[in-house]
């Protein structure tokens, strides 16, 4: 392909059940870099159907193997997506076109996203889903902090916008976004541990009100329905229950 190189890169671990739907969609990208963690399942065997280049390891934290995966790529720009993430053809065509000239930096990219088969367009943040963020920048306009969970995010360059949103399939059921809570609050838990900084119950039970209100008024997740008001009620759990995890549990 003609222009700037783009590089395609997806960090997963056990992920056999949806990585070939997303690999397929990127076949506009001069390369795929799959990064394998920790995996037990056949996603080496799929990725090696699409990617250029594997990465095998065992990192702890979920930045330190997103930041090495960047660095195996080799492109002017770089797309980052993950397994559950859809590239479809329209933001193909507008990503390819806003690199052809574009100064260094990053673009936002937003999100619709799914529960199943359900759109669910409001009522996402608090540390519960997103509706947009930074996934196409240049070589050392992105990088990823240390936290096991939802990494902070250091940007670089100038700041843009994409139109065409991200397919996300955030989670199959409901089930699935009560598991998600655990896994969340239980990483979180070991930062705050290691951080020295747990925090107050009073401060986390204001905290926990406070998102509620926000992602289900002020974010309109009233409009979802009852998705709406469990996005609201998750987002507002999470930091109440990585803080009774970290003052309460054991490593």
């Amino acid at each position: 392909m003609s222009g700037p190189r783009l590089s395609a890169l997806v960090v997963v671990h056990n992920e056999e059940a949806q990585l070939a739907s997303c690999l397929e969609r990127l076949g506009f990208a001069d390369e795929i870099v799959v990064v394998l963690d920790r995996c037990t399942d056949r996603s080496k065997e799929i990725a090696a159907r699409y990617a250029q280049k594997l990465i095998e390891g065992a990192w702890e934290n979920e930045g330190a193997r997103r930041n090495g995966g960047i660095e195996a790529c080799a492109g002017d720009w770089i797309l980052e997506v993950d397994a559950d993430e859809r590239v479809p053809p329209r933001l193909a065509e507008e990503i390819r076109q806003a690199i052809t000239d574009a100064a260094p930096g990053y673009f936002l990219i937003p999100y619709d996203n799914h529960i199943g088969e359900r759109l669910v367009r409001y009522g996402w943040g608090g540390s519960w889903g997103v509706s947009a963020t930074a996934r196409l920048f240049s070589p050392g306009a992105k990088r990823w902090g240390n936290q096991r969970v939802h990494p902070k995010l250091v940007l670089r360059g100038t700041r843009r916008w994409l139109k065409t949103p991200m397919i996300h399939y955030v989670d199959r059921n409901i089930s699935d976004m009560i598991h998600r809570l655990d896994r969340y609050s239980t990483a979180r838990a070991r930062d705050l541990r290691e951080s020295g900084e747990i925090g107050s119950f009073g401060r986390n039970l204001r905290r926990m009100v406070w998102r509620f209100c926000k992602c289900y008024i002020a974010r309109k997740g009233y409009r979802e329905g009852g998705y709406g008001f469990l996005i609201a009620l998750f987002a507002g759990l999470y930091p109440m229950l990585s803080y009774l995890k970290a003052r309460l549990e054991d490593e």
